[in-house]
């Protein structure tokens, strides 16, 4: 815990800074919603096909979903959102021709979660 997972376009894989960003996000998490550094798991997958509205052509995306224990206030939940889109913002660059279109979420964990670390 947390689990985060953050999809984004192909295109922008030149210019998502992906590992400044989990560091950044991993703090932001342990600043916000008092997680564990060593906790935090961040993996990243590269979409190919992205269609946005009528049109479909002309978009990316990243999206960021965090999975947490449960027991965050919707307060909390709300802040880490609104954070990890900061976050998008600061670490992927435009792309010229591309509207990027960026969303977060987080959920909790369900009850059948468990891990291991050997």
């Amino acid at each position: 815990m947390p689990q985060i997972t953050v999809d984004y376009s192909t295109p922008l894989a030149g210019t998502f800074d992906r590992q400044g960003f989990a560091v950044a996000l991993h703090a932001m998490v342990v600043e916000t919603a008092a997680a564990k550094p060593e906790a935090c798991k961040s993996r990243f997958r590269a979409v190919d096909d992205v269609v946005v509205g009528a049109e479909g052509t002309g978009h990316a995306l990243v999206h960021v979903s965090l999975a947490l224990l449960p027991g965050r206030s919707d307060e909390v939940k709300s802040a880490l959102t609104s954070r990890a889109l900061e976050l998008v913002r600061a670490h992927v660059k435009p792309v010229e021709g591309l509207m990027l279109h960026a969303s977060a979420e987080v959920r909790d964990l369900e009850a059948s979660y468990q891990k291991f670390v050997d």
